[in-house]
């Protein structure tokens, strides 16, 4: 193998960077070209490729985003763009790709993949919701943002005496909503595998005033059936909760900045774990962490099932939030 393609799609995770990069130093190991393709599926279809030196990717491991860009792509999803993106990688003579992303992204690699081309997928989701590894790139930076925030957040409730409900992303997994309620000391959270009610929220408030706190935390992941709006209304028009409540969502600032030690170290090992399983012949598997040593599953296996919270991590909130 002598020539591969790299590319980013879906959200951006802090550390893509970094696994770019791992990607294009170990193809200069074993004499292997890398190509960046620009804006995901969409520049594949465009074929914006871009060879990739050691001198591009110099200076990018501490930089957030990805600088090969990303773009959601509806055309990819169908048999006909499926086949243009084919064509694309022969015309560019790609003879394997590395894909760096969540669930859609690899979605799209699996097509790859049955289509014929070698492809190997790296994990990298702030939500944390790809199975089969124990964490993705991304996620150890976007907690230590959401965590800091919650610190914050907790100063301005405290001095007067407020509650404040926090959202943060999570759609479909509420990993990132139940350890950052962990980490900073919230009252509650609500979550789409254990979903408190509004009324629910409104008791652990109540109670925490009650208590005697100065203030209290409710964190709630945007994956909920109700709205933080619904829920502030509900709150403020109850009238009963003895705090003021104040509502705060965080937003794409939880996707941003530079990424941790931890996503560092872990984009690297995973970036460089895919181009050696490329020249090791595997294809349609995706980069795993698999406690502390790098592994390979099969794409179809990461995406069968939205990777499942540990259920401890739900009596351990119970308990701290006293």
């Amino acid at each position: 193998m002598k020539r591969v393609a790299v590319m980013t799609s879906g959200g951006d995770s802090p550390g893509m960077n970094a696994a770019i990069r791992a990607v294009v130093r170990t193809g200069l190991e074993y004499d292997i070209e890398v190509f960046g393709v620009r804006q995901g599926y969409a520049g594949l279809l465009n074929g914006d490729f871009h060879k990739l030196t050691s001198f591009e990717v110099s200076g990018i491991l501490q930089r957030g985003g990805t600088i090969l860009q990303t773009a959601r792509n509806l055309e990819f999803k169908t048999p006909a763009g499926q086949a243009k993106g084919l064509r694309r990688l022969n015309e560019h003579g790609i003879e394997g790709v590395i894909v760096i992303g969540g669930d859609g992204s690899l979605r799209g690699a699996l097509a790859l993949h049955k289509l014929g081309i070698p492809v190997i997928g790296v994990p990298a989701s702030i939500d944390n919701d790809l199975d089969g590894t124990n964490t993705s790139i991304g996620v150890d930076t976007a907690l230590n943002t959401i965590v800091e925030s919650l610190d914050r957040v907790r100063d301005t409730a405290s001095s007067h005496t407020r509650a404040f409900i926090i959202e943060v992303m999570g759609r479909n997994c509420g990993y990132l909503a139940l350890i950052s309620s962990i980490l900073g000391g919230a009252e509650i959270v609500s979550v789409p595998e254990r979903e408190v009610s509004m009324e629910g929220i409104h008791d652990a408030l109540v109670d925490a005033y009650m208590r005697g706190k100065s203030h209290a935390v409710a964190v709630i992941a945007e994956g909920v059936s109700y709205k933080t709006t619904e829920l502030v209304d509900y709150l403020s028009q109850r009238g009963d909760v003895g705090f003021e409540v104040r509502l705060t969502i965080l937003g794409h600032i939880q996707r941003g900045g530079s990424p941790s030690a931890f996503d560092r170290l872990l984009a690297t090992r995973m970036g460089v774990k895919a181009l050696e399983s490329l020249r090791e012949g595997q294809s349609g598997m995706m980069v795993a962490l698999n406690d502390r040593d790098m592994a390979t599953v099969p794409i179809e296996q990461a995406l069968a099932r939205i990777r499942p919270i540990n259920p401890n991590y739900f009596d351990l909130a119970r308990i701290l939030s006293r």
